[in-house]
């Protein structure tokens, strides 16, 4: 046990590349973190397993599940450098529950917006996103 100490704490990568070994490592960890945020996403957006049969929508998958770790990391950066503290979960349950209601009062249509719960307002301020008035009159 104590011969194998001396590895706790390194890992061994084996390649039949010719770079220089940072060159390698750093490819490597880029890689799993790209692995480990698709992995974030499908789990904070509940993506469900789909199946396909055709290129075009085999391409058309990995393009929607990238945009979308595009903006989740867009949006943490502008969260970031506004030193908020912020929960995905939170976030996305407020997204989710936020509501517009479209109703007629005395020959007038309004709109009325649920209040924004949880911590969905971090995200529109930080995101620079004005949410409507709460109560506005449709024209």
């Amino acid at each position: 046990m104590k011969e194998e100490a001396r590895y706790d704490g390194q890992w061994v990568l084996r390649t039949n590349r010719t770079e220089p070994p940072e060159v390698i490592a750093g490819a490597y960890k880029q890689l799993w973190m790209v692995e480990e945020s698709f992995r974030t996403m499908k789990s904070i957006l509940e993506t469900r397993l789909i199946y396909h049969k055709l290129d075009e929508t085999i391409r058309g998958h990995v393009f929607c599940s990238f945009l979308a770790l595009l903006l989740k990391r867009g949006l943490e950066k502008r969260l970031e450098e506004k030193e908020a503290s912020w929960e995905w979960t939170e976030i996305l349950r407020g997204l989710d529950n936020l509501q517009e209601v479209e109703a007629v009062f005395q020959g007038r249509r309004f709109v009325l917006r649920s209040q924004v719960i949880g911590e969905a307002h971090k995200a529109c301020l930080a995101a620079g996103v004005a949410l409507p008035p709460t109560l506005r009159e449709k024209e």
